[in-house]
């Protein structure tokens, strides 16, 4: 008689506390008891292999030597080391039967008995009832872990990083890997600093020969794009950030989809849990940088346009809901810019629709190109928009005067501060009446001090605005040439740079403008200055305008804010 016996442990720990050891002897001292001979290809064992799905080698080896009528009887010590599932124990049970093999269950002997074919399949659901409740435990378990920060929540610590080998869950264990971390510093400020692409921080990767976190030679996007989006780079570990989903389409027409779940996607930041800090690689402004030219470039990406040719594709806004506006052409060959809300409401648009009607394209790409055209011949709107910005304009002269009022006015408080104290040490003045005096007057000289201050500050600010004017005008003169004979490519390159947002609101179109003032302000991506028009921007200079602006934002380079607005839009082919 052919005999075989299977054993099975769901977990590593109980794989190292040699659980299925104990099993196999059990085993096969039955089969001893028994008189079958038990050969060693027969034994059939999972280490670490959970008894809720089918995958398992040794049970698809058990069923392979099963489907060839090569076994008589199968030892197995109880129902749920064959499956937690009890659908999946009657269809293993039943296929097994179905090549001739006798299973046998240890702990209960299974006949034709209606009893115990009941009492089998009440055990197949406890059983599933107790893997249930096994996971919700770990679950929770795990949750509180990491919420008390004593729990990583990676398997495998992300790329730039290495853990204790003793204590690979620990936070504490947690350090840098210097080789690999300047690696990631690098990928930052290639794409941060110098403004280069996912892709060609890819291909320059695999230039410099250096392995993907995966130990491979090629780098592909999605990894580049893990390390630029992960928080763990600015030194805070987050978790149930992911969450699995499943897939939603093919990466090749020629590959399947996958197994369902094997997609994440990034949760919302209110459902991350802190779960500790560690050294940080990159600075958090830096990483919000990286964020917000993320963010731009996947808004701003030819794929979510690629049929027609917009001018102002990813530009222009509804005035009304302060929504994104999408280009669409119509079959008359009229292109329009249309507010996302007035389309039927779906999952990424409030329920609400937008009363907005449809922008006309053309009229709005010639308006908003004409009052380009016109801000680049007329440097001294955006000089005189600087200095309104800064409260006004302030000659030297006048700086200059007010200065020696301040110090006249200092000097005459210091020469009262003299007679008061002449006149109390002549017992002319009792002493409570002099220290009263006197801190009266120290008063007034802080104050006039703080006045000097705030003077000088101003004037350093009236010498770097005259600064940045005199680059913007240098960027308008430069920018000028060519402007009547520009293409598609070149209108498409200055509106990118220099518009920060077309605002619509019915007829009345407002243009705000991102001009740069640094001397080297145009090869500055507009992308990492901001995402729209934002008040208080560090190292920017900014006017509110009548409808405000958005909350402030991290971005570099000088660049100066400039509101417009334009001639009210026409209305051609059925427009606003």
């Amino acid at each position: 008689m052919q005999v075989a016996v299977y054993a099975r442990v769901s977990s590593r720990r109980q794989a190292q506390a040699q659980t299925i050891e104990q099993q196999l002897d059990r085993l096969c001292a039955h089969a001893a008891s028994c008189g079958w001979a038990l050969a060693p290809e027969n034994v059939f064992r999972d280490d670490g292999c959970s008894g809720a799905s089918l995958r398992r080698p040794g049970l698809d080896r058990l069923r392979d030597v099963a489907a060839s009528a090569r076994l008589d009887r199968i030892l197995i010590t109880a129902p749920d080391r064959l499956a937690r599932n009890y659908v999946h124990q009657v269809l293993l049970v039943e296929e097994l039967q179905g090549h001739g093999t006798t299973v046998e269950f240890l702990d209960r002997p299974m006949s034709q008995d209606p009893h115990d074919q009941l009492l089998l399949q009440i055990r197949g659901a406890v059983a599933e009832y107790e893997r249930t409740l096994i996971t919700e435990r770990m679950r929770r378990g795990r949750l509180r872990k990491l919420r008390a920060g004593v729990l990583l929540p990676w398997t495998r610590p992300p790329y730039g990083y290495r853990v204790d080998p003793e204590r690979p869950r620990d936070p504490a264990g947690v350090r840098a890997d210097e080789a690999e971390a300047a690696v990631v510093r690098d990928l930052f400020a290639w794409f941060v600093d110098e403004g280069t692409s996912v892709s060609e921080l890819a291909r320059r990767l695999h230039g410099l020969g250096i392995a993907s976190p995966w130990g491979r030679r090629n780098w592909c996007l999605s990894a580049v794009r893990n390390v630029l989006t992960n928080p763990v780079y600015h030194g805070q570990v987050f978790a149930n950030r992911l969450r699995a989903r499943p897939i939603q389409r093919r990466r090749s027409a020629l590959r399947p989809a996958g197994r369902t779940g094997d997609g994440r996607r990034v949760t919302d930041p209110s459902e991350w849990i802190a779960v500790a800090t560690v050294p940080a690689i990159v600075g958090r402004e830096q990483f919000a940088r990286a964020q917000a030219r993320l963010a731009y470039k996947q808004r701003m990406a030819p794929r979510n346009n690629r049929v027609h040719q917009y001018l102002l594709r990813g530009l222009v806004s509804c005035g009304r809901c302060r929504c994104a506006c999408a280009g669409r052409h119509v079959a008359r060959g009229y292109d329009y810019y249309v507010c996302r809300t007035v389309t039927p409401p779906t999952s990424a648009s409030p329920a609400e629709r937008c009363p907005t009607r449809h922008i006309p394209g053309g009229p709005l790409e010639e308006l908003v190109w004409r009052d380009l055209c016109e801000v680049l011949a007329t440097p001294e709107m955006i000089v005189h928009a600087m200095e309104r910005a800064r409260g006004g304009h302030w000659l030297p002269q006048e700086m200059q005067a007010r200065r020696a009022n301040l110090r006249r006015a200092r000097a005459g408080l210091h020469q009262q501060i003299e007679r008061l104290t002449e006149a109390y040490l002549a017992g002319v003045v009792p002493l409570q009446e002099y220290e009263r005096r006197r801190r009266e007057t120290e008063g007034r000289l802080q104050a006039l001090d703080g006045q000097e201050r705030e003077l000088v500050n101003e004037a350093d600010r009236q010498g770097e605005t005259a600064r940045h004017a005199f680059h913007a005008e240098e960027f308008c003169r430069r920018s000028r040439a060519g402007l009547e004979g520009a293409d598609f490519g070149r209108k498409r390159e200055l509106l990118e740079l220099l518009i920060d947002r077309v605002v619509v609101t019915g007829a009345v179109v407002e243009i705000r403008y991102a001009i740069p003032v640094a001397p080297e302000g145009e090869r500055e991506p507009f992308c990492r200055l901001r995402t729209d028009y934002q008040v208080g921007v560090p190292g920017t200079w900014d006017r509110r305008g009548r409808r405000g602006g958005a909350a402030p934002a991290p971005g570099p380079g000088p660049r100066a804010g400039v509101l417009r607005e334009a001639a009210a839009l026409p209305d051609r082919h059925g427009g606003v």
